[in-house]
This record gives structure tokens, sequence and C-alpha cells, in this order.
């Protein structure tokens, strides 16, 4: 009986931890590191990594629709290693308007370099003009993060998908 107990322990322990360390993930990618911005910029500058921000509300139906097709994708998940992911959600969202370069619309997906620059030209090419950091498809923004590491400096490594 005791060893028994000792396992259910084990494994609620194992539930607890997976859990705490995908907190930041929110439904997005339990598989992916993701940290907070603050703690994205500081590493950008030591790592030289580019930034990747997931901007999104709870309550919003397309924010919804997109986050269990942007967890499932493979592509995604492999190209994450070489950004410094971050996911924002509700109240988290900065309020600078570096943020919001072209509306307050969700879910937003925004690039930056090392120094904290927008990367405002890498943006959905097959989305709506006038949302253009609105994703609903994991293709355009697997493109868009292969142009993120093409141009930003820290991405030295070529992943193959």
């Amino acid at each position: 009986m005791a060893s028994t107990a000792t396992m259910w322990l084990a494994v609620a322990s194992l539930i607890v931890f997976t859990e705490a360390a995908n907190e930041l993930a929110r439904g997005w990618g339990d598989n992916i590191n993701w940290i907070t911005l603050d703690k994205a910029w500081e590493k950008s500058k030591d790592e030289g990594k580019p930034v990747m921000l997931v901007i999104h509300k709870t309550w919003c139906g397309a924010c919804k629709a997109f986050k269990p097709r942007f967890a499932e994708s493979k592509d995604i998940e492999k190209l994450s290693g070489q950004f410094l992911m971050v996911n924002v959600q509700d109240d988290e969202e900065p309020s600078d308007d570096l943020y919001r370069p072209d509306g307050g619309y969700i879910p937003r997906i925004l690039f930056f370099d090392s120094q904290k620059k927008l990367l405002g030209d890498v943006y959905n090419k097959n989305g709506n003009a006038k949302y253009k950091y609105y994703y609903s498809s994991p293709d355009g923004l697997v493109e868009s993060m292969r142009e993120v590491l093409k141009r930003t400096e820290g991405a030295q490594a070529k992943v193959e998908l």
C-alpha cells in the first residue's frame, strides 16, 4: 500500500510540475518554451535571438479558433526554438503603441529583433492588408518565422523542416 501511495504522489508531483512549466503556454503549445515579455527583452540582448510576441484575449473567438491550430503545428514548434517566445493575454497586453503598429485587433503576432525593433515588414503576406499581423493559418506564420530567421543576426542556425 505504501508503494501505491508513493507512486500516486510521484504522478501528482509530475502533473503539478508540468502544469507550472507550461503556465505561460495557455493552450498555445506546451512544447514551446514560453517566457514573459520582460524576460524576452533581457535574454534577447544577451542571446541575440528575435522575439515572437503572440497577443490574444481569452474571450476572443478568432484567438480560440487559431490557438489549437498553432499548438498542433510541428513546424511552429520546431522553429520556436530559434525565437524567444512570448504569449500575452488579456490585461498583460503592453499598452505602448509599439505593440499596435496597425491597430489593436486580436490575435496579433509581432516579431522583433534583439534590439527591440519591430520587424514591421514581416507580416501575414496572404492576409488582410488592414490586419497585417493577424494569422489564421499556421502556414502563413511559419513563412513569417522563416523570414525573420533569414534576416536577423542572432539566428544563424538554419532550420530545415
